[in-house]
């Protein structure tokens, strides 16, 4: 057996030599030691990880300690499959240090905030957190008009109706961009209907709009608070182009309208406008809608039983009830005298021509009255200020 113990002593004092060499410096020098590392930048994000019920319009923010930002993404963690919920942009200060949220949140949606920031050498450090925003108990509704891709009168306004009146007025204004080409001057103006009570916010520009502009209206306002903790659910967006100037002037002590198109009088038609008792408006009316026929009680105007009809060719004019439409029964006045409660009547041939040629957003500008000037909030009376009364009517 000693054979076999002789080569492992051979092996452990070989080890022992080798080693001893070292330590006395018969071996390799010693490598220096390397530098020590920058510490990493710190991300912070202002809404806690985890959070829950936080206010969709809470000002995100997020801030780098000891590097600069490189990206800051906050999305809904549904990645944008529901078009209510909005992803949320924001803007770097100078320094790349600290990120802000240029809007809202959509409310009741939970989000992912990514942030990268890198640190003196260069390397890159991320952060993620995660919250969801409040599903409010109380809400409010928008309707933008007019509709994506429709063809108006150059009398139309943009319009943005609530179904709640709105006390943050200008949060909600903050948040509306319209885009015009060619370019048009404009202002916000809010009105309030006399007869509904609803409220709305409308766009005009100072004169009518010139045919063949186009427009683009872009409401971001999923998250805005329009006051008490009502909060809109959802951006809106339209375009919409305008078509032919058709401008009707209606002279109700002449008892004649004139139909004209691009400046060109296309049509002069007979009338009868209301009596002494009720009046028509005097001032500008918006074409609102038409139907061809309508049944017309007098009931629902406040006027008692003065008359229940079944109406041709009715073209709507204001909330408050006015219409200019075929009036048969009045064909012995049609031309010389006013009898009407209130709207503007015409022959049945006549009001079905006008009927066939007339869009919404068609101004219908009447003269020559007893009656008041329209409200601006009663139908789409807007024109029935001047411009630098409509100005004012802007919450910025």
């Amino acid at each position: 057996m000693k054979p076999l113990i002789l080569p492992v002593l051979c092996a452990v004092l070989l080890t022992g030599c080798s080693a001893s060499a070292d330590v006395l410096g018969g071996g390799p020098s010693a490598s220096p030691s390397a530098p020590a590392s920058a510490p990493a930048p710190q991300i912070t994000v202002s809404v806690p990880d985890g959070a829950t019920e936080e206010a969709p319009d809470t000002a995100l923010r997020v801030t780098a300690t000891g590097g600069t930002l490189t990206s800051v993404h906050a999305v809904p963690a549904d990645d944008g499959e529901s078009k209510a919920h909005v992803a949320v942009d924001g803007k770097l200060d100078a320094a790349h240090r600290t990120w802000t949220a240029s809007r809202t949140f959509s409310p009741a949606t939970t989000y992912i905030v990514h942030a990268t920031a890198t640190g003196p050498d260069g390397q890159p450090t991320t952060a993620r957190s995660r919250f969801t925003t409040l599903a409010p108990k109380r809400a409010n509704r928008a309707l933008l008009g007019p509709l994506d891709g429709q063809v108006v009168g150059v009398g139309m306004p943009v319009t943005l109706r609530f179904d709640h009146p709105v006390a943050n007025k200008a949060a909600v204004e903050k948040r509306l961009t319209v885009n015009t080409t060619p370019h048009v001057d404009g202002s916000w103006g809010w009105v309030r209907d006399p007869l509904t009570g609803q409220e709305r916010v409308d766009w005009r520009p100072a004169n009518f709009w010139q045919p063949g502009t186009r427009i683009t209206v872009t409401a971001a306002l999923s998250g805005v608070d329009t006051g008490n903790g009502r909060y809109l659910p959802r951006d809106l967006s339209t375009t919409f182009r305008i078509g032919t100037s058709r401008i009707t002037r209606v002279d109700l002590a002449a008892h004649q309208m004139t139909v004209s198109e691009n400046g060109r009088t296309v049509r002069s038609l007979p009338i009868s406008g209301g009596g002494p008792a009720t009046p028509t408006y005097n001032g500008t009316m918006i074409v609102l809608d038409k139907v061809p026929a309508i049944r017309m009680n007098s009931q629902t105007v406040g006027l008692g039983d003065a008359y229940d009809l079944n109406v041709k060719w009715a073209v709507h004019l204001t909330t408050s009830g006015t219409y200019l439409h075929a009036a048969p029964w009045n064909a012995a006045r049609i031309g010389n005298t006013n009898a009407s409660h209130g709207c503007i009547g015409l022959t049945t041939r006549d009001a079905h021509w006008f009927y066939d040629h007339v869009r919404p957003g068609d101004p219908v500008i009447t003269t020559g009255s007893t009656g008041r000037t329209v409200k601006a909030g009663n139908g789409l009376g807007d024109w029935n200020l001047t411009y630098p009364e409509w100005k004012q009517r802007s919450a910025l």
